[in-house]
């Protein structure tokens, strides 16, 4: 998969992690840093981790900053 690319839609193994990066942008990317994405608001970003077809357990808003640093 490809910097970008939207995985296809599949059960994913962990968490997604949501919440801001320091420029105030609303990032989504799951634990393991391995696909992810940039988001205008909150609702795109939970938008996003529930099309990869993660339940509400599975989405971790996060507080502190994270950032789309994938590997």
């Amino acid at each position: 998969m490809k910097l970008g690319e939207l995985p296809s839609r599949i059960p994913v193994a962990g968490r997604l992690l949501v919440g801001r990066n320091r420029r105030g942008t609303w990032v989504a990317r799951d634990q393991n840093r391995r696909f992810g994405g940039l988001f205008v608001n909150r609702a795109q970003a939970l938008k996003y981790a529930r099309s990869l077809g993660q339940d509400s357990e599975g989405i971790v808003e996060v507080a502190e900053e994270i950032e789309l640093d994938i590997f």
